[in-house]
Formats: structure tokens, sequence, C-alpha cells
């Protein structure tokens, strides 16, 4: 498919993934308020968070493979209605029990984040195909984090449901501008869902490549989930008693951060994916060492929420631009299965963070995010046994050998 994405089809598309992941992290800064009036507390509260990331998962499982079956414009401009339709049930939400099945419904067609990157890496030449993702999923952390600031705001003067109808608004608008905008996904032929489903559950269970750097996006989205679902509970507790605006602003923190790791995509092109693997989740490790320290000021916090937001964007650029590049053929299977680890991962911090926090306090919520962050770089350095950081990566997936090298040399298929 020849490339024909702009520069303005590329703000729609990063809008996109902006406003659809914001709806699965929306609740996050409000969580004690939004806890407070629909009657949760404790662990209860990590349930809710929960409730999107399994929504997202079961999505990528069942929905994002349609990407590879179906025109990704018409799913893109779906996807966005419905998933406006859950933020609509969240905002008007009479209990736990209600706000948790919108926020499940959202998550769900909140894979049109995967739809949107799988349309990018379809449309780009290889030798773009990093930057075009890095700067399509700079809407991912745009939404993530800059979703608590606006959630924060909102929180504070209109009352926690007011972020959810706002962003039903913006999923509405952003289906008829991408209806708009974008060109139809027009393929010579296109497989059978029941197919793609199959393929997909045999690259997890074949490929080297897709298990690894799945295992890596689950521990590194945990340890991402460990920071952004447990951080209000400190934050609004003594010392600080910070409103949800101020703890909203801490989203700012970790935007330089993402932002910082901008040329990831740029050094993924180059053939560097491995080695900024390696690095940048060391660097994560490391972030966690000044995240546990609240007192007796909040410096050292913020730098750690810099670092650690730099990394987790540096990782996850490189991990996707391995993965569409090694299977361009496949690319929503094989983002819809690796962000599945994602998802997974991200419940699993948002669970655990607030058990750890209510047993011990926010050093023990840091000391479990490190450890994630440790598990990640081990499974990193386990692949570099059988993978070549100078030459790029080699999985295997039905009988082919796939070998990724820099943009300056092609990609080549090898039978085993």
């Amino acid at each position: 498919m020849p490339s024909t994405i702009t520069r303005g089809q590329r703000f729609v598309l990063a809008a996109v993934c902006a406003v659809a992941v914001s709806t699965i992290y929306a609740i996050q800064p409000v969580l004690e308020s939004a806890g407070g009036e629909l009657g949760l507390a404790g662990p209860e509260l990590g349930r809710l968070v929960a409730a999107g990331q399994l929504g997202y998962f079961a999505g990528l499982v069942l929905l994002v493979p349609l990407g590879d079956v179906l025109d990704r414009r018409t799913l893109i401009v779906g996807h966005l209605i419905l998933t406006g339709t859950g933020a609509a049930i969240t905002s008007l939400a009479p209990g736990g029990m209600a706000a948790g099945a919108g926020l499940a419904l959202a998550g769900l067609f909140a894979v049109v984040v995967q739809i949107t990157v799988a349309y990018v890496a379809a449309t780009s030449p290889p030798g773009e195909r990093g930057r075009n993702i890095g700067t399509v999923t700079s809407g991912v952390v745009l939404g993530i984090l800059g979703v608590r600031l606006l959630a924060g705001v909102l929180g504070d003067s209109l009352g926690w449901r007011s972020v959810y109808a706002v962003l039903a608004v913006l999923c509405l608008a952003l289906a008829l501008l991408a209806r708009l905008t974008l060109h139809p996904d027009v393929r010579p032929a296109r497989a059978r869902y029941r197919d793609v489903l199959a393929t997909a559950g045999r690259l997890v269970a074949t490929d080297r490549l897709l298990l690894g750097r799945g295992l890596i996006a689950f521990f590194l989205f945990a340890s991402f989930g460990t920071l952004w679902s447990g951080l209000a509970l400190p934050l609004g507790a003594a010392p600080w008693h910070f409103g949800t605006t101020v703890i909203g602003l801490f989203g700012l923190a970790g935007l330089i951060g993402a932002v910082a790791a901008a040329r990831a995509g740029s050094w993924a092109d180059a053939g560097h994916a491995h080695a900024v693997t390696g690095w940048s989740l060391a660097l994560l490790a490391v972030s966690w060492t000044l995240t546990a320290w609240t007192s007796p000021g909040l410096w050292p916090l913020i730098a750690g929420v810099v670092l650690l937001d730099f990394a987790v964007q540096a990782v996850h650029v490189s991990n996707q631009h391995l993965l569409t590049a090694a299977h361009p053929e496949r690319s929503s299977s094989v983002i819809g299965a690796y962000m599945a680890f994602y998802s997974l991962g991200s419940a699993l911090g948002a669970t655990t963070t607030t058990w750890a926090y209510a047993a011990a306090g926010w050093r023990a919520s840091c000391l479990l995010g490190a450890a994630y962050a440790v598990a990640a770089l081990a499974v990193w350095a386990l692949a570099r046994r059988t993978v070549a950081p100078e030459d790029g990566v080699t999985g295997r997936a039905g009988g082919t050998a796939f070998r990724l090298h820099s943009a300056r040399r092609p990609l080549h298929r090898r039978s085993v």
C-alpha cells in the first residue's frame, strides 16, 4: 500500500490515539473522588481502574485482528463512536458496577489506538515507519499523561463525571473528522477473521520476537501502571493533601519525559532498537529510586517521573517498530497480540499498587514498580543470547525466519 499519510492526517491519528486512550486512564487522578461518590474504597478502587484495562485486553484479542480483515478507516470511525458511548455511560453511572461497565466498554473499543498504529505502519515506507509510529504513538502518551491534567482541573471544578462527558464528545467529534480526512484502507485481498485469530495465537506461541517483546511490554507497563495508578494516593494524603488539579499537574512531568523520547522511532529506523531497549529498561529501574522519595521535597519524585516516562516511551516505540517491520502483512494482528501483554501488565500494576500502598505505603509501591522494571530488563538480557544487537532481531513464525536490519539495509526474509 503506498504511503499516503500527510502531516494533517498524522495529527488526526495522533489525536485519535490521545482521546481514545484517555478514556482508560482518566479515572486515575480522580480515583478517590469517584470512589467516594460511587461507594468504593481501598482495593475496590484498584478494580475500578482495572475494569478499563480488562476491557482493553478483550478488545486487543477480539477486535484488533479485524484490522487485517476490514477497512481500517471504517474501524477507526466505528470504534471511536463506541468508545464515546462507554465514556458517556461512565459519566452517568449511578454506582460502581455501572461505572465499571462503562469503563470496560470504553476500554474494549479504545483499541482503536492499535488499529490506528497498524494503519500508520501499513501506509509508511520502511525508512519512515519508526518515525511515523513514534509521531502517532506520541498521542498515546499525550493522552495517558495529559488527561491527568484535564481530569484534575475538571475534577476540582465540575466533578469527576465531567471528565468522561468531555471525552465522550471528543470521541464523537474525532470519529467525524477521521471519516472526512483519512483515506480508505484499500487492500487487494484480506484474510478471514477466523484465520487471523488463529494466526495471532500461533504467533504468540511460536514467534520469539513477539513473545520476547510482549513479555517486556507486560513488565514495562506493570511498572508504568504501578506509578500512575498509585501516585494520587500518597499525593492526596499527609503531608501534601493535594487536590486533583495539583495531582494532575504531575502528568506534565511525565509528558516532558515522553517528549524527550520522541527520537526513539528514528533510533529504531537506524537499527538501534535493541540497544535502546536495554539502556531504557535500566533507566526505568533506576527511576524508582527517585520516585520513592516524597519528603522533605518532591523534586526527586518529579525527576523519577520524567525518567520513567522517557524509558517507557522509548521501549514502547522500539517494540512496535520491530514487530510491524518483521510482520508487515499482519501488522494489526501482531500489534493486537503485543498490546494484550501491555494491557495485562497495566491491569496488574493498577491492581497491585493499591494493594501495596494499603499494606505498607508508597515505598512498598515503589519497590513493586522497581521489581517489574528489573523483570523486564531480565527478559531483554535473556533475549540477547539469541539476538544480535548490531543486526537487529530474529523471530520465527509459520516456518519463516525474519531478520530486521537497519534502515540503510533492506528487510530480508530467509526460509529456514
